[in-house]
């Protein structure tokens, strides 16, 4: 399956009530390198939904010791997965964190926060399909796999496919307690 030398982490977060000025934001994440693993998870209130999915990724570097790693996250933000997918932050840094809009970049501080690790590390990010329920009689699972592929490249077979959603729901639960513990 995965290469034993290679940490992988499983991010998400969410916000009850979004859209509101009183709301109610989790994140989480998974921490696996070979047999080991390690969950975190954490509240803000009246924050965003895109804050609390930076905040699980930079939760996860901070809790990284050692330099070097070769690091793959899995996410459901395509947000957080495009920016660093398409180097959207090397335009915004160019353009003195500046949109192409000329507004400025939302969430600076934790762009700011989240990009010096790209040089700490050698990371990977791969886009996810969040919130499938594996005990769906419905769900088709090979169109999400191909979705997954097409996202992703070829490098993941099914039994990956099907053990990053197992890991990508249990960090969307940790981000959910989270939530839960300001209630």
């Amino acid at each position: 399956m995965f290469n034993d030398k290679i940490l992988r982490i499983y991010t998400d977060g969410g916000c009850a009530g979004n859209q509101n000025d009183e709301n109610l934001g989790g994140w989480g994440a998974v921490l696996e390198f070979g047999n080991a693993s390690k969950e975190l998870f954490g509240c803000e209130r009246n924050t965003t939904n895109n804050r609390m999915e930076m905040t699980a990724l930079l939760r996860a570097f901070e809790a990284i010791k050692k330099e070097g790693q070769t690091i793959q996250v899995f996410s459901d933000s395509s947000y957080l997965m495009d920016c660093f997918r398409k180097g959207w932050y090397k335009g915004w840094q160019k353009n003195g964190w500046k949109t192409s809009k000329k507004t400025p970049v939302e969430n600076q501080d934790l762009w700011q926060a989240l990009i010096p690790y790209l040089d700490r590390h050698e990371i990977r990010f791969y886009r996810v399909k969040g919130h499938v329920n594996l005990n769906s009689q419905v769900t088709d699972f090979d169109e999400l796999y191909e979705k997954f592929l097409e996202r992703n490249g070829a490098d993941f077979s099914y039994e990956d496919f099907m053990y990053v959603t197992e890991k990508n729901n249990q960090a969307d639960a940790l981000a959910n307690k989270g939530i839960d513990s300001l209630r």
